[in-house]
C-alpha cells in the first residue's frame, strides 16, 4: 500500500491531531497503511485499510480495544474511528505508545542479558493476557475453533492465502482435544508487542481477539524467525515466563496450521 499522504487524513481525525509536523512509516504488514504522527497536540497512531477484507479487520480491532478498555492490559486507546463504506476506506486514531517491535529489539547486536529478559518478559505478557476476564460480548455462540476453520475456508475461496484445501481438510480431520478457552489476542507475534529496555511497554494488532483456545497464541508466539526462537533455550525461556508449557509439538503444528489461512 502507499503511505498515507496528509492531504488524505479525513477532517474528523486532523482536528484532533492539529498542525502535522511528520508522519513516520514503521515496518508493517499488508494489511494497512500505519504512520506514526508527530504534532503539536502529540504523538498518534493512524491507521487506514482499504478494501472489504482489511476494512472488516480494523472495524473488528476498533472493537475489541474498545472492550478491553476497563483491563489492565498495555494496549491503546482508540481516539476516532472513521467509515468509508462505499470505498471501503477505513481510518483509526490511535494512542502511540513508545517502544519497538519485538523482532526489531531482538535483532540488535550486544542485548544478551537484555534479550532475555525481553524472550521472558513476552511470555509473562501472553499469561497475563490469558488470565484475563474476557468481556462478555467478546463471547462466541459457537465453538473457536469451529469459527475459525470456517473463517480458513471462506478465505482460501475468497483471498490469497498460503494454506491449501489438503491442509484445510486435514485440520478439520484432526482437531485437537478441548482445552479450556480464554480471552486471546489472535496474532501474538514479536511484531504485535512493543518492548523498551527489555519491558514489554504495549499489545497492538487486536483484530483477532476473542474468547478462544490460548494454544493458538503461544504457537504463533513462538515460531521461528530468523535469529529469533531458533533454539529450545529460547522457546523455554518463553515457557518460563508464560508459567506452564502448555502445547505439545502436535499441537503446535495443527495451530501454525490454522494461521496458513490468516
Amino acid at each position: 500500500m502507499e503511505p498515507i499522504k496528509i492531504n488524505e487524513i479525513p477532517s474528523g481525525i486532523s482536528r484532533i491531531v492539529g498542525e502535522i509536523e511528520e508522519i513516520i512509516f514503521p515496518r508493517q504488514g499488508h494489511t494497512s497503511n500505519v504512520g506514526i504522527i508527530q504534532s503539536k497536540n502529540g504523538c498518534f497512531v493512524l491507521k487506514r485499510t482499504k478494501g472489504e477484507q482489511y476494512s472488516s479487520l480494523l472495524t473488528k480491532e476498533v472493537q475489541i480495544l474498545n472492550q478491553l478498555t476497563k483491563t489492565e492490559l498495555s494496549i491503546p486507546k482508540v481516539y476516532n474511528y472513521i467509515e468509508d463504506k462505499n470505498e471501503y476506506n477505513f481510518w483509526t486514531l490511535m494512542e502511540y505508545i513508545e517502544g519497538e517491535t519485538l523482532r526489531s529489539y531482538l535483532s540488535k547486536d550486544n542485548l544478551h542479558v537484555k534479550r532475555h529478559e525481553a524472550i521472558f518478559n513476552f511470555g509473562n505478557t501472553l499469561s497475563k493476557i490469558h488470565s484475563t476476564i474476557c468481556p462478555s460480548d467478546l463471547m462466541n455462540n459457537s465453538p473457536w475453533l469451529d469459527d475459525m476453520l470456517n473463517h480458513a475456508e471462506y478465505n482460501l475461496k475468497h483471498y490469497n492465502v498460503d494454506g491449501s484445501l489438503k491442509l484445510l481438510d486435514e485440520l478439520k480431520e484432526n482437531k485437537p482435544s478441548y482445552f479450556n478457552q480464554t480471552l486471546i489476542h489472535g496474532d501474538f507475534t514479536i511484531d504485535n508487542v512493543l518492548v523498551k529496555d527489555g519491558e514489554i511497554t504495549g499489545i497492538i494488532d487486536w483484530s483477532g481477539g476473542s474468547y478462544g483456545d490460548p494454544r493458538y497464541d503461544v504457537s504463533l508466539a513462538i515460531r521461528p524467525k530468523p535469529n529469533i526462537f531458533e533454539n529450545k533455550s529460547e522457546v523455554a525461556l518463553f515457557f518460563e515466563g508464560y508459567g506452564n508449557r502448555i502445547i505439545t509439538d502436535e499441537d503446535y503444528k495443527y495451530f501454525v496450521g490454522i494461521y496458513e489461512f490468516f
